[in-house]
C-alpha cells in the first residue's frame, strides 16, 4: 500500500527541564492533534531511542503508550544509534504498507544534557570496534582524521568546513524549536576551539534534549483525513563496516551510498528529482560525504556547493533548511524522525520563513560514522 504520513511534531530541541518520558508525550499528543487522529485509533506504537544510554529507564514504550492513551495498540522500542529515528520511520511505515497496521505512530527523543560532554561523548563512541576505541579512535577523533584526510585529498579549503556551520546556524535561526537560533561568521567557526584537528567547535553540533513524532497511514485513508498529507516514496537503510581500518576509503560513506540508491529506486526518482534535503551533520564533514554518496555532488566536490551557495536556502539545492543538527540539536533518538518533521513542513508549505519550493525531498539519519544509514525520500501529494 501506499504510505502516507498526515501528523508531524517536535518539541523545542536544547537543555529542556522536563523528563524524557514528559518530552516524547508532549511530541506524541502534538502529532495526533496535528493530524485530528483520536488516540485510541493508532494501532502501532514505535519508539526510537538509545535503549537507556544517555538517561537508564526500562520499558519507556509501554509508559508511553500508557501516557498517549493509545489503548491496545502494539508499542516496541527501536534502537540503532544516531540512525534510530530513520530506523523507525522504516518500521512505522513498513506496519502500514504490509496492512498489518492502519495508523502507526513514530515518536523519537533523547535527555542528554544532564550529562557532561565528556561522559555523552563517550556514550556515542561506544559503537566504535573495541580494539580501536583503546587506540584513541571515538567517534569526534575519527571526524577529524576524515576530515583531514578529505581537505588534503580533494584540494578543499578549510573555509568550506566553517560554511557549512555558518548555513545551518542561519537557518536554524527561523526554525522556532532549533537549539542554537543564532547566527555565527566566519570568523567565529574559524577560531573557535580546536576539538579534532582541523574540525573545531563550531564544526560540531550540540548535545541536546528533545523529541519529534510523524504518524502514517495508507494514503487512501489520508484523504479522508486531510489535504495537507506527503507520501512515503521510498525508505531504505544499510550497514557498512564498523572497523575503520577495514574501510577501503574514509573519505566514502558506503552505507549512505546503498541505502541512498535502494530509496531512490523504490521512489523512482533520483538525485536531480530532489528539491530540498536533510543530512545528518554531526560534524560538518558528513555534509559533504553525504553530498557525494547520495549522488547529489560530483566525488570530491561537494565542498563546492557550499563555496557557491549551491545549498544555502535560497540555492539551487537547499541542504539542511531547519538548521540541522548542527543548529537544530542532536537528541539521538529524535533526530531521524524530526529531519522528516521539516521535510514534511516543507511540502505542505508550512515551513514558515524556512519555506522553499519543493515537490520531493530526501531525509539522510547516519547511524555513528557511516555504520549505519537510513535513507527517507518524501514527496508532496
Amino acid at each position: 500500500m501506499t504510505v502516507a504520513v498526515v501528523g508531524a511534531s517536535m518539541t523545542e530541541f536544547g537543555v529542556r527541564e522536563p523528563r524524557l518520558r514528559e518530552l516524547l508525550a508532549d511530541a506524541g499528543e502534538a502529532c495526533l492533534d496535528d493530524a485530528g487522529v483520536d488516540p485510541r485509533a493508532v494501532d502501532h506504537l514505535y519508539l526510537a531511542e538509545s535503549g537507556g544510554a544517555y538517561e537508564s529507564k526500562g520499558g519507556l514504550v509501554n509508559a508511553l503508550k500508557s501516557d498517549l492513551g493509545l489503548g491496545s495498540a502494539y508499542a516496541t522500542g527501536i534502537e540503532q544509534t544516531s540512525a534510530a529515528g530513520g530506523a523507525g520511520i522504516a518500521a512505522a511505515w513498513r506496519s502500514v504498507a504490509s496492512g498489518e497496521s492502519d495508523l502507526s505512530l513514530l515518536v523519537g527523543g533523547e535527555k542528554m544534557t544532564h550529562l557532561s560532554t565528556p561522559v555523552a561523548s563517550d556514550v556515542v563512541s561506544a559503537i566504535t570496534h573495541p580494539a580501536e576505541y583503546r587506540h584513541g579512535v571515538t567517534i569526534p577523533s575519527f571526524a577529524g582524521l576524515t576530515a583531514r584526510r578529505y581537505l588534503e585529498r580533494f584540494d578543499a579549503p578549510r573555509e568550506s568546513l566553517a560554511r557549512v556551520a555558518v548555513k545551518n546556524h542561519q537557518n536554524g535561526v527561523d526554525n522556532p524549536n532549533a537549539h542554537f537560533q543564532t547566527e555565527i561568521t566566519m570568523e567565529t567557526a574559524l577560531e573557535s576551539a580546536v576539538v579534532a584537528d582541523p574540525l573545531r567547535l563550531y564544526d560540531f553540533c550540540p548535545i541536546s534534549d528533545g523529541s519529534a513524532a510523524l504518524l502514517f497511514t495508507t494514503e487512501e485513508r489520508a484523504r479522508d483525513l486531510t489535504d495537507d498529507y506527503v507520501r512515503v516514496a521510498g525508505v531504505a537503510g544499510a550497514t557498512g563496516r564498523q572497523v575503520v581500518h577495514e574501510r577501503s576509503d574514509l573519505t566514502a560513506m558506503d552505507a549512505v551510498s546503498t541505502a541512498g540508491q535502494r530509496a531512490y529506486e523504490m521512489a523512482g526518482l533520483g538525485p536531480a528529482d530532489l528539491d530540498v534535503v536533510e543530512l545528518h551533520d554531526m560534524f560538518t564533514i558528513l555534509e559533504f560525504l553525504q553530498l557525494e554518496a547520495l549522488g547529489l555532488a560530483e566525488r570530491g566536490r561537494a565542498w563546492r556547493l557550499a563555496e557557491d551557495g549551491t545549498v544555502a536556502r535560497d540555492g539551487a539545492l537547499p541542504v539542511n533548511t531547519s538548521g540541522g543538527l548542527k543548529s537544530k540539536g542532536h537528541p539521538i533518538g529524535a533526530s531521524g524522525v524530526a529531519q522528516a518533521v521539516e521535510l514534511y513542513e516543507q511540502l505542505t508549505d508550512a515551513a514558515g520563513p524556512r519555506q522553499v519550493d519543493a515537490d520531493a525531498g530526501l531525509a539522510c539519519n547516519v547511524g555513528g560514522f557511516g555504520n549505519a544509514a537510513v535513507a527517507t525520500v518524501l514527496e508532496r501529494r
